[in-house]
């Protein structure tokens, strides 16, 4: 004959699938997160080029190296800003609807500041790259708008890819 199971072994059991259950949404966000970051900003590395100096200045071996390179310190960004939200406002995310609100807002925020600050630091202080006469300017940051949309447009849309299968399931 079956003994019945006692409360605290069900409570573990359930806390268990729980917690696998957790994990496996929070594996599966960052999966999609992080293969719309990769993908997008790769593509708009190449895309913005040309309102670069490098683009009329270098080889295409430069060029390809250029956008390569850049897309590697995108994602790196990117992990890194999602990862400093996650740590301090990632309590119930992706399942919680205030913690993604504010994962997602402190993540944008995040990637946008080191956006403007990289661009000062790599254009007026290193001069390690410039803008070319086609890149509009963003008055008061002296930033280009293109990197400025990258980190608005891409990780809006990636967000919006990997936060999609919990819309209708995400608590309050």
């Amino acid at each position: 004959m079956k003994q019945p199971q006692d409360v605290a072994t069900l409570s573990s059991h359930s806390t268990l699938t729980d917690a696998l259950q957790i994990s496996a949404s929070f594996v599966s966000t960052l999966r999609r997160y992080f293969s719309v970051i990769a993908g997008m900003n790769l593509v708009w590395e190449f895309a913005h080029m040309p309102l670069y100096t490098l683009w009329s200045t270098g080889t295409a071996g430069e060029i390809v190296f250029a956008a390569i390179h850049c897309t590697g310190g995108d994602i790196l960004i990117a992990m890194s800003a999602l990862m400093l939200s996650l740590l301090i406002f990632g309590a119930g995310w992706p399942l919680k609807r205030s913690a993604v609100y504010r994962v997602v807002g402190f993540t944008m925020v995040t990637g946008v500041g080191y956006t403007v600050f990289s661009e000062w630091l790599n254009i007026v202080v290193r001069e390690a790259w410039a803008y070319s006469e086609l890149m509009p300017i963003v008055p008061v940051i002296d930033a280009g708008l293109s990197p400025l949309l990258q980190w608005i447009v891409i990780p809006g849309l990636a967000f919006a890819w990997a936060l999609h299968p919990f819309r209708r399931s995400v608590e309050s």
